[in-house]
């Protein structure tokens, strides 16, 4: 039996006795009173008769009449005048009939009042002795009456009651419940907070749990904060902050290699044109301050952008890749507006910043790509300062030529169904997790990648129903085969309190497929949107869906910020994974990334697996789960 059924249980069993009590008692003493006062009225009514039957002449008939006419009042149950020898000498009897008052309640209340004698006196002789009872009806109406009143104020008095203690129950539970949903996140490892009830005994307890969710919070950041020292140490140049030539480079390939939206953008690199002049006229610490602020600015311009990362692939060569962004001249003119402004402010110097863009998509090569670039660079290098090409990567005959014509072959590609792709996320026994789903959509007659119409579908503003056509065709597979999926959202998707409201009527129809959906968004667009991320989290908590982040690295560090999400995985970035063996910092920071998962009840999954070595060590390490194309090629079950 729950606290608060108990809790009830006490009131109600206290307010009964209290009132049960109350009750008996005063119909007792009601009882008792009345008796009293009947069995007085006797004795005076008897008095009386008899004082006045001694001062009458002893005439029978007279005396009879007389008998007669005090009884006819209706007062008496019982006249009775009988002779010193006992012998009666005059009767009047009538019954004790009792009108208003249950039968019940005078069988139980049964009135026992002895009846009043007195002795007529002839002059000096005793001339008899006179008996004299009254009714009991009006004292039964009258206890009636009283018992009645009794209990409309008790039953008024116990809605009252009743009333304050839901009031108290309430005041009780609400902070109990606090305490309850607290301590259930704690056990699932979600370590969240709670406002200080003002019971003591839940608010010591309350604080108590607040202050292991802060311990948990202060110690998750403080060794996020240390492996992203270590990560930033082995991935990030030194001088102008942005990934190094090898983190870059292991990121283009995995974005290339992806079947998800991000294997089709703009590539574009950027050179700082006579370094070696500039490092001799203003030297070494203001060119460094120069580098980083390059470098800096093609950062912040792949952010704006999306998920752009910037990196430095040598001494004065920079590059910028921008996952999604097909509109190459777009990107350009940006480009060229953050160069020139970055030249505006070094008016001393004379700074080149060429550059060089092309468009990329799935199975393109990095070597053939940068060898374009370059290309191009060097062209633009000779031409001016701030000179910009666009490079001709692989020939690729456009599907479409226009937004109108993109439109109308998506719109139909949605209504005719998506297809999901297949690809296994497995556990150190070969166990399958899930399997990942890229969306397909039909166009010109074929199945084609995400890469091939991601980007037209976020120019268009068709996130969201490709989001939802997907989450529909994944809960139906689920319901059909059994097998959980996981499926991606879109930034759109995210922000959308419209989508939210959607996919969780969508889940609701769908509730026992639900618990095998997992669900996942980038790790960029759930930590700089939080609160929607947060939102959609809550509405679909509830159905056993599991929501992760994918492309986890750079962000880790604020890992503390998404404890109280309840988050089921993060799937760690590619290239944090691909040469792990050969690798020992990667090891140590894999590992300590898993450990901080699993304090915090969350899987590690490694994504971009390349071989069944790469695997077996990162399970090792800890990691859950694994996923690539080594976990395709070796692991993936028939």
């Amino acid at each position: 039996m729950s606290l608060i059924k108990q809790l009830w249980l006490t009131i109600v069993v206290l307010l009964l006795l209290a009132f049960g009590g109350s009750l008996f008692i005063g119909v007792t003493t009601s009882r008792h009173y009345i008796e009293q006062e009947v069995e007085i009225k006797n004795r005076d009514n008897a008095n009386a008769l008899a004082l006045t039957m001694s001062q009458m002449e002893k005439d029978p008939v007279t005396l009879g009449l007389l008998i007669a006419a005090q009884f006819d009042t209706g007062h008496y149950r019982l006249i009775e005048l009988r002779d010193p020898q006992g012998e009666v000498i005059d009767l009047r009897q009538g019954a004790d009939s009792v009108t208003d008052v249950p039968a019940w309640f005078v069988d139980l209340v049964s009135f026992e009042v002895a009846p009043g004698q007195a002795v007529v006196q002839d002059r000096w002789n005793q001339y008899g002795t006179l008996t004299v009872a009254t009714h009991h009806s009006f004292a039964y109406q009258s206890l009636w009456r009283s018992t009645l009143s009794l209990l409309g104020w008790f039953a008024l008095a116990g809605v009252i009651s009743l009333l304050l203690a839901a009031w108290i129950v309430r005041t009780i539970r609400r902070p109990l419940r606090n305490v309850v949903a607290q301590a259930q996140d704690i056990g699932e490892r979600r370590f969240t907070t709670s406002p200080e009830p003002r019971t003591r005994e839940l608010k010591e307890v309350v604080q108590a749990m607040n202050q292991l969710t802060g311990s948990v919070r202060e110690m998750l950041g403080r060794e996020s904060e240390r492996l992203d020292v270590l990560r930033q140490r082995l991935q990030h140049d030194p001088v102008s902050g942005v990934l190094n030539r090898d983190a870059f480079l292991a990121q283009l390939r995995a974005m290339l290699e992806s079947s998800s939206r991000q294997a089709s953008g703009t590539l574009a690199l950027v050179r700082l044109a006579r370094l070696g002049e500039v490092n001799e006229r203003v030297g070494h610490a203001d060119t460094d301050r120069l580098l980083q602020a390059l470098g800096q600015e093609l950062d912040q311009l792949g952010k704006v952008s999306g998920s752009g990362v910037a990196g430095r692939l040598g001494g004065s060569d920079f590059a910028l890749l921008v996952p999604g962004r097909v509109d190459t001249s777009a990107l350009g003119q940006e480009l060229t507006q953050r160069l020139g402004a970055l030249q505006g402010q070094e008016e001393r110097l004379s700074l080149g910043l060429p550059s060089a863009l092309i468009a990329y998509s799935q199975d393109d090569q990095p070597a053939a790509l940068l060898a374009s670039l370059d290309g191009a660079l060097a062209t633009a290098e000779n031409r001016g300062d701030l000179a910009q090409l666009v490079a001709e990567g692989a020939q690729r005959l456009p599907l479409f030529n226009s937004h109108a014509e993109w439109r109308r072959a998506l719109e139909e590609a949605l209504q005719s169904g998506v297809y999901l792709g297949r690809f296994p996320v497995l556990d150190a026994r070969g166990k399958l997790l899930h399997l990942e789903c890229p969306s397909r959509l039909r166009l010109k007659g074929e199945w084609r990648p995400a890469g091939v119409f991601m980007p037209w579908v976020s120019v268009l503003g068709l996130d969201t129903a490709l989001d939802m056509a997907v989450a529909r065709e994944a809960l139906k597979e689920i319901s059909h085969h059994g097998k959980p999926l996981g499926i991606n959202l879109s930034a759109a998707s995210i922000r959308s309190a419209r989508f939210a409201l959607d996919l969780r009527s969508l889940v609701h129809s769908h509730r026992e497929a639900a618990a095998k959906l997992w669900l996942e968004v980038p790790e960029s667009v759930a930590l700089h949107d939080l609160e929607s991320f947060r939102s959609l989290c809550r509405e679909l908590q509830p159905y056993g869906c599991k929501l992760g982040l994918e492309h986890v690295g750079r962000e880790f560090r604020r890992i503390s910020d998404l404890q109280e999400l309840g988050l089921g995985y993060l799937k760690i970035d590619a290239s944090l994974v691909k040469g792990v063996d050969r690798s020992p910092e990667q090891q140590t920071i894999l590992r300590g990334m898993a450990t901080l998962c699993h304090s915090i009840g969350i899987l590690a999954i490694a994504e971009g697996v390349d071989s069944l070595q790469e695997a077996e060590l990162l399970h090792e390490l800890g990691m859950d789960g694994t996923t690539g194309p080594g976990v395709r090629q070796h692991d993936r079950p028939a």
